[in-house]
């Protein structure tokens, strides 16, 4: 009769990364990982600057995804900064080095984040002419789609020593951002576990209470899910019509 705030988000949520898979079987390890993992890219988005505003984090498998951090901008981005892109990079490391840092150990959970700040690192340089040693060139070629009867060996379309440039320059620039969000994780390293063993317990935290946990507070007790309502005994009043409900 009616839909809430609630529903809405359940919908954002299964449109963009589909629908919750809670019949999927995580061994609690598994589980500790990926609250970790999604606590690393919390806080490096509460830290940062130029960062977009935290709207929620969650260790719900959705989708292809065990978890994902959520960040809401505030407007619309008509340009993007390379502090912007140089953030987004240290974000997406979070996870891989809050699982190095707690674990001793690195997982395949990372890929993707590896992926996209390797993109975005190369957009800047080849791109975007946000490298100082290759200037406001750009080098990204042609990027028509590739079909049948076209050339499918890639063309570049400058010196192998430019190519030798191009991928330090990548490197460096994520590299670089990689040790500046690790620095902040070892600084905040409380801040860090309370929001990994908040997951474990909530298993979902919303802005707010991202911000209680990066102060040092304490959330409250977790509210139970209200009991389910017992279905009518049989024979009880429907709310019908007691002329069309005849005795």
């Amino acid at each position: 009769k009616w839909v809430e705030m609630i529903d809405f988000e359940n919908a954002k949520d299964k449109v963009y990364m589909g629908s919750e898979r809670r019949s999927m079987v995580m061994t609690e390890e598994d589980k500790k990982i990926t609250a970790y993992h999604e606590a690393g890219h919390t806080v490096l988005a509460a830290v940062l600057p130029q960062s977009d505003p935290l709207h929620k984090v969650t260790i719900i498998p959705r989708g292809r995804a065990l978890g994902v951090t959520w960040q809401l901008p505030e407007r619309d981005r008509y340009n993007t900064t390379k502090e912007y892109m140089e953030t987004r990079i240290a974000i997406s490391m979070g996870g891989r080095i809050a699982e190095e840092l707690h674990f001793q150990q690195l997982s395949t959970g990372a890929s993707n984040d590896i992926q996209q700040a390797t993109s975005m690192a190369k957009s800047m340089v080849t791109e975007y002419g946000m490298s100082e040693k290759l200037g406001p060139i750009n080098y990204g070629g042609s990027q028509q789609e590739i079909f049948l009867g076209r050339d499918f060996t890639q063309r570049h379309e400058f010196s192998e020593d430019t190519a030798r440039i191009i991928d330090m320059e990548v490197q460096a620039i994520v590299m670089t951002n990689y040790e500046r969000a690790k620095r902040i994780l070892q600084e905040e390293r409380t801040a860090l576990v309370a929001i990994a063993e908040s997951l474990l317990v909530r298993e979902t935290l919303d802005g707010e209470e991202i911000a209680v946990l990066m102060k040092g507070g304490i959330l409250p007790p977790k509210p139970e899910a209200p009991a389910p309502e017992p279905p009518p005994e049989p024979g009880a009043d429907q709310g019908l019509d007691p002329a069309l409900n005849p005795a």
